[in-house]
This record gives structure tokens, C-alpha cells and sequence, in this order.
């Protein structure tokens, strides 16, 4: 830590001295200190991409609470592919940043790349999603939802909103992207609770990829091949957002026909449900931002943090939607 800081301090005092009567052509960099000989924390962040409202309203967070606290953050958009987050840790590696914290857009392949920041004293934050390394020695801790608690809080709805029928309650589930952590957990949780009635029955399940355009697609195939459908448990609003189009386009009226059930309570989630077009939303914040900035400071002073920290959320209803729908945040 201490050879980074020498090597940035002797480049600080070359480039000022390159730069004198010229600095008022390019102020805009925000790499150097405070003026007081203290220089900023360097973040690394790599985040999934922008495949939704809830993944824009994360990014803004984060930008915001960044500059609110003083941390020189270095952003980068994986575009929903590990490959290009693989490339940004390493490159954040190269870079000797401070702090390296990232959402995984899978569970399962990060043990190298981690290895590497840790052999070059760099701290790893995890964020909104889980990797499923044996090894926890490699990241400092995780910062983010219980998806399984999410997708269980989803069926115990369904399963008290339906302990009246009588017969089959025909379920299709748009799954999150294929490896996701929030795609696992949230079809564990929702798989566990549901088992509590043998008159649900999950009919089909596919990944929809987190967007509306996936949902709309892939609830069009489901409508096709079920004549039949009860219940949707869409892993986001925005998958649901996009089956409403499909729903009605083939007739149908959401939230009566068919029960829809979905995750995350972004503003147009939310609307939907305030308008009766969704049944249930299970809450995933976004605003990790704040929280992400005080780990960011603690791990960097080496202080002790707790290997999980969950965020605070809740669940909505129709009439508990139309009440928190005035001050959303997002």
C-alpha cells in the first residue's frame, strides 16, 4: 500500500510541475488530493451492465454516494459478461487501485481473478450478488439482498392468496440470467415455499435475462404452449413489465386472468401494481450506494467487517404500493 501511494505522489508531483500556467485548460481531474496532503481512496467498481431500471437506479447510487464521500471511483459496464468483468478486475489490478468491489454477473468463476487481487493486497467487496467460491478469504465481505428470502416471501404470498383452490394453480416462472445468483435463489426460496401446496405446480420456466424485452419474448412462448396459465413469477419487474405486453396482446388481463408476482419494487414495478396489473412485488433495494462507501473506507483502514451484511426490505401490495409510490426513490 504504501509503495502505491509513494509512486502516486512522485507522479502528482511531476505532472503539477509539467502542468504549471496550463492547469486551468484541463481542471477536471479529480486523481490527486484534497489539499490537505490526503489522497483520495481509489474505488475500482465493476458493475453487471444496464439491463434494467433496478441495475440503473444501483449505478446512480453508487456514482452518487462515490462523490458524496470522496472516493475517486473508476466505473466500469460489463454488459452482462464475465469475460468483460474479468478484464475490468484486472485491469483495476493493474492499476493498483485501493478497493475493488464488484456485482458478479454469475456465481461460479472468479477463484483466479480474486487470487490475483488478493496477492496484490487489494480488497474485495461484493455487491448485490454472491460468488460461490469455497475460498472466503478471498473477497472481505458481501453486500446485498437474501434472493432465497425474496423468492420465498414471493411463494408464502402465493401460497395464502391461492389456499382456497381446488384444483391444479398453474405457474411459468421467468428465471434471471442463467448462473445468476439472484436467479438461483430467488427460484430456491420460491420452489420452497410453493412445495406447501401440491396444487402449485410450476408448468414452465425459462430466463427472460432480467430485461423486458426477454419477458415479453419468452412469455409470448409460454402463452403459446400452455393454453392455461394461473399464476407468473416473473425474478424482476422488469421481465414482468415486458409479459404484461404479451398478456395482453393475447387477450388477457393481467393481475385477474393471471396472478403476477415479481421482484425488485422499481418505480414502473410499482405502478404496475398500484394499478392492479401486478398482485405482489418482494422488495430488492438498489440503494447500495451509501452502504458501499463506509465498507469501501473500513476495509481500506483495515478495519474488521462482517463477512454478510443484508439490506432492509419489504414486501408490497396494491394498496401498499399506492402508499410509497409518492416518495420512491426509484
Amino acid at each position: 500500500m504504501r509503495n502505491r501511494r509513494m509512486g502516486r505522489n512522485v507522479v502528482a508531483v511531476l505532472a503539477a510541475a509539467l502542468l504549471v500556467g496550463g492547469a486551468a485548460a484541463c481542471g477536471n481531474s479529480d486523481t490527486g488530493g484534497d489539499g490537505g496532503g490526503n489522497e483520495k481512496i481509489v474505488l475500482g467498481f465493476s458493475q453487471v451492465g444496464a439491463e434494467s431500471g433496478w441495475r440503473t437506479a444501483n449505478t446512480t447510487s453508487i456514482k452518487e454516494a462515490a462523490a458524496e464521500a470522496g472516493i475517486e471511483l473508476k466505473f466500469d459496464d460489463a454488459q452482462q459478461k464475465q469475460e468483460n468483468q474479468i478484464k475490468a478486475i484486472r485491469n483495476f489490478i493493474q492499476q493498483q487501485v485501493d478497493v475493488i468491489a464488484f456485482s458478479p454477473v454469475v456465481e461460479s468463476g472468479w477463484d483466479t481473478v480474486l487470487k490475483e487481487a488478493k496477492d496484490a493486497g487489494i480488497p474485495v467487496i461484493l455487491t448485490d450478488r454472491a460468488v460461490d467460491s469455497p475460498d472466503k478469504t478471498l473477497y472481505k465481505t458481501f453486500l446485498g439482498s437474501d434472493f432465497v428470502k425474496e423468492g420465498r416471501l414471493s411463494g408464502e404470498w402465493l401460497v395464502e392468496n391461492t389456499k382456497d383452490a381446488t384444483g391444479p394453480v398453474n405457474i411459468v416462472e421467468l428465471q434471471g440470467s442463467t448462473g445468476s445468483a439472484p436467479a438461483n435463489d430467488r427460484k430456491e426460496g420460491f420452489a420452497e415455499a410453493i412445495a406447501a401446496n401440491p396444487n402449485l405446480k410450476v408448468i414452465a420456466s425459462q430466463s427472460g435475462e432480467f430485461t423486458r424485452a426477454g419477458g415479453k419474448q419468452v412469455m409470448e412462448q409460454f402463452l403459446k404452449a400452455n393454453p392455461k396459465i394461473d399464476v407468473l413469477f416473473a425474478h424482476n419487474d422488469d421481465m414482468g413489465l415486458g409479459a404484461l405486453e404479451a398478456i395482453t396482446a393475447a387477450g388477457k388481463t393481467p393481475g385477474k386472468d393471471i396472478i403476477i408476482i415479481t421482484i425488485d419494487a422499481v418505480k414502473d414495478g410499482m405502478q404496475a401494481l398500484a394499478d392492479g396489473k401486478f398482485n405482489f412485488i418482494a422488495e430488492c433495494s438498489p440503494l447500495l450506494g451509501p452502504q458501499l462507501m463506509d465498507l469501501v473506507k473500513k476495509v481500506h483502514a483495515g478495519e474488521e467487517v462482517p463477512e454478510r451484511i443484508e439490506t432492509e426490505e419489504t414486501t408490497f401490495t396494491q394498496e401498499q404500493a399506492k402508499a410509497a409510490l409518492p416518495s420512491r426513490k426509484y
